[in-house]
């Protein structure tokens, strides 16, 4: 066990500050939370995730594929391709500073084979998503190159429509159970995005990441997205392998990057 967990598989974010807190980026084998408010790039995040897990095996990634669950119809496929091309370009630049003697990879891939790559699934229910979340297990069986399943986000059909909460309570664990016993059995990361909500603590409203404490215990890692002025940061908030810390990001028309200040500071030194 000690040796799995010394050589798993992670995935880049494309942020250096981002991947710095996470020991190196997204683990496989683990069911990661990222919340935060609307506007703040979880989306962008899951988006560049399902493209960055394609990344070829000589170039530090996984050559994966990816499994999208879009609930919310947030999913455009004009920014995967956005990203897609600026991946490309990454890895291109990268054969050419480090591979001199070998043609770029990038003219070998194309965009459109990076959207070929992600199983796209669009679901209108919190039946039709359990249902697709019991399928998973079944379908990765038959696609064993996938690394990553993404979900975007796992709050939104469970927020609404829901009189008995004790139900609610206990479809949330059995779903969050199958999820966990996918990223183990198959050595592939969970993702889940998730919205936030307001809780009165001592007095005052505060938000919080939706659907309660005790979902709080379905994933191996929460992360937090949150405005710090004009610039986002994404904050480790629970893990039982990373320390808390906290990051910059930028989200860019190449994706998901360091932040600008961090680019600075960076020339700087």
């Amino acid at each position: 066990m000690f040796n799995e967990e010394r050589f798993s598989s992670l995935i880049t974010t494309s942020c250096v500050d981002l991947d710095n807190i996470l020991g190196g980026g997204i683990n496989c084998k683990e069911v990661t939370e990222i919340g935060g408010v609307p506007g703040i790039g979880k989306t962008q995040i899951g988006i560049q995730l399902a493209v960055n897990v394609q990344i070829p095996l000589e170039y530090g990634g996984l050559g994966g594929k990816a499994i999208y669950i879009d609930t919310e119809g947030s999913f455009m496929v004009e920014r995967v391709l956005q990203i897609a091309e600026a991946c490309i370009e990454d890895m291109s630049e990268y054969s050419h500073h480090f591979h001199k003697d070998n043609q770029a990879y990038g003219v070998k891939m194309h965009p459109n084979s990076i959207l070929e790559n992600i199983f796209y699934f669009r679901v209108c229910s919190y039946t039709e998503q359990i249902a697709l979340v019991n399928y998973l297990d079944k379908f990765v069986t038959e696609h064993k190159d996938v690394k990553i399943i993404i979900i975007d986000s796992v709050t939104f059909h469970f927020r609404q429509d829901f009189d008995d909460m004790a139900l609610r309570t206990r479809l949330l664990g059995e779903m969050s159970l199958k999820l966990m016993k996918l990223a183990r059995n198959f050595c592939l990361a969970v993702v889940m995005l998730n919205q936030v909500t307001t809780k009165h603590i001592e007095g005052s409203f505060q938000l919080t990441l939706a659907l309660g404490d005790s979902w709080s215990h379905s994933c191996t890692n929460r992360i937090i997205l949150y405005w710090n002025g004009n610039e986002r940061h994404a904050y480790i908030d629970k893990s039982p392998s990373l320390k808390s810390a906290s990051a910059p990001y930028s989200v860019t028309s190449r994706g998901i990057r360091n932040s600008t200040s961090s680019s600075k500071r960076i020339k700087m030194v």
